[in-house]
C-alpha cells in the first residue's frame, strides 16, 4: 500500500513569516439546512464545537468548523476519522436533504506564522484585510494570485489557508515569495 502524503510533502520556509504545510487534514464538505438542529447536533458531536456565525470559523487545534456559504460548512476532523464521521452524518441526517463529501485529499492546508502575516496575504488577495475588517475567526473565500482559496486568521500572527491540492505548490510558492519580500507597512500606517 502506498504511503499517504500531503500535496506539499512537509514543505516549509523560514524567515519573519514562516509558511509551512499543515499536513494531512480531515475535511468534510457538509451542505444542508444550517438551522436544522440535527445537523448542528451531529457536527457538534464530531467536533465538540458549536456552529460558527456567518463567515466564521471555530477551531480547537486541528478540529474545527468553517462557515463556507448559507448552506455549507467545512467540518475539520482528524484525517483518519473522516470515514466514521461521514457514517455518523449519514445516520443523523437520514431522510433529510444534505450532502456530505470527504474532500480531505482534494485540498491542501498551509499555515503562515509570523509578525506580518496579514500583509503576506494582502499582497495576493483582492480583499480588504485591514484589522478593522478582518478579525481572527473570520473566514474569507477569495483568490491568492490566480487560484481560489479560503483563509482565516487563527490569531494576529497565524493564518490558515486552504486551496485545491492541484494548485498547492503554486499557492505555497506565492505565499513564500510574498513573505520573503517582507512587509510593506500598509497596516502600520493606521489607515
Amino acid at each position: 500500500m502506498s504511503e499517504r502524503v500531503s500535496a506539499l510533502r512537509n514543505r516549509e520556509t523560514g524567515g519573519s513569516v514562516q509558511v509551512r504545510d499543515a499536513g494531512l487534514r480531515g475535511m468534510i464538505t457538509l451542505r444542508g439546512d444550517l438551522s436544522n438542529s440535527k445537523l448542528s447536533s451531529v457536527v457538534k458531536s464530531l467536533t465538540g464545537l458549536k456552529l460558527p456565525a456567518r463567515n466564521g470559523v471555530v477551531q480547537d487545534g486541528d478540529t474545527g468548523i468553517a462557515w463556507m456559504s448559507p448552506d455549507e460548512l467545512l467540518v475539520m476532523v482528524a484525517y483518519d476519522d473522516v470515514p466514521e464521521a461521514l457514517d455518523k452524518i449519514a445516520k443523523a441526517l437520514s431522510g433529510q436533504h444534505h450532502l456530505a463529501v470527504n474532500v480531505s485529499d482534494a485540498r491542501s492546508v498551509m499555515l503562515l506564522q509570523g509578525t506580518f502575516v496579514r500583509e503576506v496575504v494582502a499582497k495576493l488577495a483582492p480583499v480588504d484585510l485591514h484589522p478593522d475588517v478582518w478579525q481572527p475567526g473570520q473566514i474569507i473565500r477569495s483568490r491568492l494570485g490566480q487560484v481560489a482559496a479560503a483563509f482565516w486568521l487563527v490569531d494576529d500572527a497565524t493564518v490558515q489557508v486552504i486551496c485545491f491540492r492541484s494548485v498547492a505548490d503554486y499557492a505555497f510558492d506565492l505565499l513564500a515569495a510574498s513573505a520573503k519580500a517582507g512587509p510593506v507597512g500598509h497596516f502600520a500606517r493606521g489607515t
